[in-house]
C-alpha cells in the first residue's frame, strides 16, 4: 500500500506528526507488533516497543531537570537504543550529539564539553567511556547500554519505572553533526531551524511501509547513515536492519536474506562488493533492491557502472554536507547520460562558482562551490564565529568543495580546496587524477597527493592501493604512470608513485588525504 494514493488524511497526519518529532509514534499506533529494528546479532524490535522507550527515556530526562534546547551526547553504536535516544530527543526538544565512538577518550571528551552536554548516554564496548565523560563536569545523566561501566547507571534499568505511553506535550528536537575537519579540533554545525522531512519524499523512494526494509551498514552516528538509514526508516515505517561492521559477504547476505529494499553505502563500500569473487555475488540475490543511495566522497565512473551493472538503475547519487545548502540529487538514468556528475543545478536555492577573487565564473570553469542558504534555516559552527565567517559570502556558504557546471548545468566535483596541489603556481585537483588512475586493471584505489618539490613547490605524488593478486614493483609503477600520461594532461600526470598495504579512511569512507600527506612533509616548516 503506496499511503501518498490512497490516504491522503495519514499523510497529513504524519507530516504534522514530523513537526513534533513524532513520526515513530504514528506507525506504533498503525503497525504496533510490526518490525521496526533489527539488532546486528538478530534481535527484532516491535514499533510499540521502541516507541515506549523512546517516552520512558524522555520523562526520565525531564526529571533530572533536561529542558527544551539541552544537549545530550550519544555515544553508541548501531544498535535499537540508537534509535530510541533519536526517537526520544527528536520529540522532547533536545539537541541530539551522536559521537564517533572510535575517537579516544581526549576527543570524545572534547565533543561531550564542546556540546554542552547536560546527557550522556553510551555503550559498555567504548572502553573510553567513563574517562571520556569525565572531562564533561556539567553532564547531569549517565546512562549506559550494553553492560556495566563505572560511574553510569544502567540505561535499560533507569528508564523501566517511567510511562511508555506517548508524552502529551512533544516539541520538535535538533541535532549537531561534528565535521570532521582536516585540521584543528571539529566543529559543532548548528542550524538554525530543525530539519524536517515531509513523509511524501518517501513514497518517491518507493518506500511501502510494512514492505519496505532500510539496512544501515555505515555508522549511525555519521550525518548519511544517521539521515538516509536511521531516519529515513523511522519516519517512513520500514523495517531498520543494523549492520555492526563491514564484512562484504555478510552484508551480501544481509541483502539477500532480509529482503532489504533500501539502503545506502559510500564508493568504497561499493570497490569491496564489487571485489568479492563472482562465485560469491552469484550465491545472493539482490534483484529485490529498489533504491541505493551514495555519496559522501567521489565515486569513480567504472566503479558506479559496475553497480549499475549488477543491482540495475537503482542508484542515486546526492552532493550535500552536514551544513545544508541546495543538495544535488542524480538518478541512474541521468547519470548515465552524465557520468561522473552529481547533479543538476537545483531549482529553488542557487549555487555559484566564484574565483579567488569572488567573482562568478561560467559553465565549463572550475572554481570554490558556493550553495545559498535556506531563509531562516542558516547554519553556525557552534561557538566559532570566525569558521561561520570564513565560509560565507553574503547569503552563500561553502563547504570547500570545488567544481564546475557544464553547458547543460550539471555539476561535476573536482576536489576540494583544503586538498588542491599547487605546483608552479598551477591549481591541481587530485580528485580528477583519482579518478583516472582506478580505472587501471591493477588499482583498488587511489590517494593523489601533492609532495614536497624545492623549485615548483608542491609535485604531483600518486600513492596507490593495488588489488589482490598484483604485487609493487617498478614495472607496475612505469605501467601506471604510462595509462596516466595516456589519459591526463601532462601537467596532471603524477610525476612519482608509491605503493601502500592501506589507505587511511574516516568512518564515512572518505580517503584521509591529510594523513597520506603528512609523511611526505614531515620535519618540513613549510606546509604549502
Amino acid at each position: 500500500m503506496d499511503l501518498a494514493d490512497t490516504d491522503p488524511a495519514l499523510v497529513e497526519r504524519l507530516d504534522m506528526a514530523a513537526l513534533q518529532g513524532m513520526q515513530l509514534a504514528v506507525w506504533a499506533d498503525l503497525q504496533p507488533e510490526a518490525v521496526c529494528v533489527v539488532d546486528p546479532d538478530g534481535t527484532e524490535h516491535a514499533f510499540a516497543q521502541v516507541n515506549a522507550q523512546a517516552n520512558r527515556l524522555v520523562r526520565l530526562l525531564r526529571a533530572q531537570g533536561l529542558e527544551a534546547g539541552d544537549s545530550v551526547a550519544l555515544i553508541c553504536s548501531n544498535r535499537v537504543e540508537f534509535v530510541e535516544v533519536l526517537a526520544a530527543t527528536l520529540r522532547s526538544g533536545l539537541r541530539l550529539t551522536p559521537v564517533n565512538w572510535h575517537l579516544s577518550a581526549d576527543e570524545i571528551g572534547y565533543i561531550v564539553r564542546d556540546c554542552e552536554a547536560k546527557a550522556v548516554i553510551g555503550e559498555a564496548r567504548v572502553s573510553v567511556l567513563a574517562e571520556a565523560v569525565a572531562q564533561g563536569p556539567d553532564v547531569q545523566v549517565r546512562l549506559v547500554v550494553g553492560g556495566a561501566v563505572e560511574g553510569f547507571d544502567s540505561y535499560a534499568e533507569a528508564i523501566a519505572p517511567f510511562d511508555g505511553s506517548d508524552i502529551a506535550d512533544p516539541v520538535l528536537g535538533n541535532g549537531m553533526m561534528y565535521t570532521s575537519g582536516t585540521t584543528g579540533r571539529p566543529k559543532g554545525v548548528h542550524r538554525n531551524v530543525p530539519v524536517v522531512t515531509p513523509y511524501i519524499t518517501y513514497p518517491m523512494r518507493g518506500y511501502v511501509p510494512g514492505q519496505s526494509v532500510q539496512m544501515c551498514a555505515g555508522p549511525a552516528y555519521h550525518a548519511a547513515p544517521l539521515a538516509f538509514d536511521v531516519r529515513a526508516a523511522m519516519a517512513g515505517g520500514a523495517v531498520l536492519v543494523f549492520v555492526d561492521k563491514w564484512d562484504s559477504e555478510q552484508v551480501l547476505r544481509t541483502i539477500a536474506e532480509r529482503r532489504v529494499t533500501h539502503f545506502h553505502l559510500v564508493p568504497i563500500m561499493f570497490q569491496r562488493l564489487l571485489a568479492l569473487p563472482a562465485e560469491v555475488k552469484a550465491k545472493y540475490a539482490t534483484d529485490h533492491v529498489q533504491f541505493i543511495i551514495h555519496g559522501a566522497a567521489p565515486c569513480p565512473p567504472e566503479v558506479k557502472r559496475a553497480m549499475i551493472d549488477w543491482f540495475g538503475p537503482v542508484l542515486t547519487e546526492y552532493y550535500a554536507g552536514s551544513e545544508g545548502g541546495a543538495g544535488f540529487l542524480i538518478d541512474s538514468h541521468e547519470w548515465l547520460a552524465k557520468p561522473g556528475s552529481v547533479g543538476k543545478r537545483p531549482a529553488l536555492l542557487q549555487v555559484r562558482i566564484l574565483d579567488e577573487a569572488g567573482n562568478d565564473l561560467p559553465n565549463g570553469q572550475a572554481g570554490a562551490i558556493y550553495q545559498q542558504m535556506p531563509p531562516g534555516g542558516g547554519f553556525t559552527y557552534f561557538k566559532d564565529e570566525a569558521k561561520t565567517s570564513a565560509s560565507r559570502v553574503g547569503d552563500f556558504f561553502t563547504m570547500g568543495d570545488v567544481g564546475y557546471f557544464d553547458e547543460d548545468d550539471y555539476l561535476f566535483l573536482t576536489g576540494r580546496n583544503a586538498e588542491t596541489i599547487i605546483s608552479g603556481g598551477v591549481n591541481i585537483y587530485p580528485q580528477e587524477i583519482d579518478n583516472e588512475l582506478v580505472k587501471h586493471a591493477a588499482v583498488a584505489d587511489s590517494a593523489t597527493i601533492g609532495a614536497p618539490h624545492d623549485e615548483w613547490g608542491e609535485q604531483v605524488k600518486a600513492v596507490i592501493l593495488l588489488k589482490p593478486g598484483h604485487q609493487p614493483s617498478p614495472e607496475l609503477a612505469d605501467e601506471i604512470l604510462a595509462f596516466a600520461r595516456a589519459n591526463l594532461p601532462g601537467f596532471k600526470v603524477p610525476r612519482s608513485l608509491d605503493f601502500v598495504a592501506d589507505l587511511p579512511r574516516s568512518e564515512a569512507g572518505k580517503i584521509q588525504r591529510n594523513k597520506v600527506r603528512a609523511p611526505y612533509w614531515e620535519g618540513r616548516a613549510r606546509q604549502i
